[in-house]
């Protein structure tokens, strides 16, 4: 019998919880095969099976573990059932079925009545509560979905039910280090706004040939990134921070991305931003943000960071005051990109607008330094040309 326990999954991590098990109680498994999924306070990882056999399950779903903690066991002297086909040919056999179930999904079941009906008054069917035996759309369902617009399908009139569900490992985290920032800095925000008319430019010019070349999207975030990254070198306290009695300035610009995934907020990092090509950028970004998605973030891409970047305009916030990631000093919210009357050269235009806003620590940070890096973030984002030098061309040519 083989005991599976809790690995170490990093230095400062004592505790872990069970998230879901992916294989049942006395089921046999391969060697190498995911049992279950694992939740720390910063990521979500995996165990495998050590030896094929039948597994025995010892913690629940939702318990909390330390680590070195046994999680499972696996009878590797069992003899293998004739039923337990090889993964290889599970996986071939549940590919169809799976194939058969999400096209049976789109299949949508209805009485006459009620298909002309939805075909009429062009009724989105999600809307609409089947009651009907099977799952069949009714003319009184339809009637009802028409009569009570904007309920959502299935709910109930007047309900009072409540649920409750455990946070999880990395939610508990999230919520004690928003918290301490709180009360351990001394935070401001101070805000500015960008044109975005250049950027919105270079990259209608450019982005089929910058896809064709690299392989990858033209961003906003490649240009956010760069920016603050020329921003970060000329402005240093923006880019350090305090351990105890101590300022620690950084030579580099470890950039952490504020990545939204299934299970709660996540801060990836891309180490060296400040040498490295957009194309080089656009790529770690959406690695990055793809690991986010799929839970495979390791511990190692979540860990340190000199300053963070968050987008709160993919899900169109128009102003906000984001928090310190600590121990870092500061943090730049981008937003939603609207259209917006500005006057420029004594005329009223519309031009694209995002409004920027930046949070630091005062104790480091003073008002200066805060407003002159976001009015340089201003200046390169609305010349991405600046960008190539750092300063203007010309002054470049001149050494001025």
């Amino acid at each position: 019998m083989i005991e599976i326990k809790v690995p170490t999954v990093g230095e400062s991590i004592s505790e872990v919880s069970l998230a879901k098990w992916l294989k049942k109680d006395g089921e046999w498994v391969e060697r190498d095969e995911v049992l279950a999924e694992m939740e720390s306070e910063k990521a979500t990882f995996e165990i495998n099976a050590e030896q094929a056999g039948v597994l025995h399950i010892i913690v629940k779903e939702g318990e909390t573990l330390a680590i070195g903690d046994v999680v499972c066991k696996i009878d590797d002297k069992a003899a293998k059932p004739a039923s337990a086909a090889p993964v290889e040919e599970v996986k071939k056999k549940d590919a169809p079925v799976a194939a058969e179930k999400s096209t049976s999904k789109q299949d949508v079941k209805a009485s006459p009545v009620a298909a002309a009906i939805i075909a009429d008054k062009k009724i989105d069917t999600k809307s609409i509560a089947a009651s009907g035996s099977g799952g069949k759309i009714l003319k009184q369902d339809v009637l009802e979905a028409l009569t009570q617009p904007g309920r959502k399908s299935g709910t109930v009139l007047f309900s009072r039910e409540e649920r409750k569900e455990k946070m999880s490992q990395l939610r508990k985290t999230v919520s004690r280090r928003l918290v301490e920032a709180k009360n351990t800095t001394a935070m401001l925000t101070t805000f500015n706004e960008v044109d975005m008319s250049k950027i919105m430019e270079v990259r209608a010019s450019f982005k089929d040939k910058f896809k064709e070349a690299h392989g990858v999207n033209l961003g906003f975030m490649s240009f956010f990134t760069k920016a603050c990254a020329y921003a970060l070198q000329e402005w240093p306290a923006v880019n350090a921070y305090l351990s105890n009695d101590e300022i620690i300035y950084h030579d580099y610009c470890d950039i952490s991305i504020a990545v939204s995934a299934p299970k709660g907020l996540v801060v990836p990092v891309i180490r060296n931003a400040e040498s490295l090509s957009m194309a080089e950028i656009e790529k770690r970004v959406i690695e990055l943000a793809t690991k986010a998605r799929e839970n495979k973030l390791s511990m190692e891409e979540m860990q340190g960071g000199t300053f963070t970047i968050t987008n709160g305009g993919v899900f169109g916030s128009l102003m906000s005051t984001p928090i310190i990631n600590i121990p870092q000093s500061a943090i730049l919210g981008m937003h939603k990109i609207e259209e917006r009357a500005v006057v420029i050269n004594g005329q009223i235009v519309a031009r694209p607008m995002m409004y920027l806003a930046l949070s630091y620590d005062h104790r480091i940070i003073d008002g200066r330094e805060s407003v002159g890096f976001l009015v340089r973030v201003k200046e390169l984002l609305e010349n991405p040309a600046l960008m190539l030098f750092g300063k203007d061309p010309v002054k470049s040519l001149l050494e001025l």
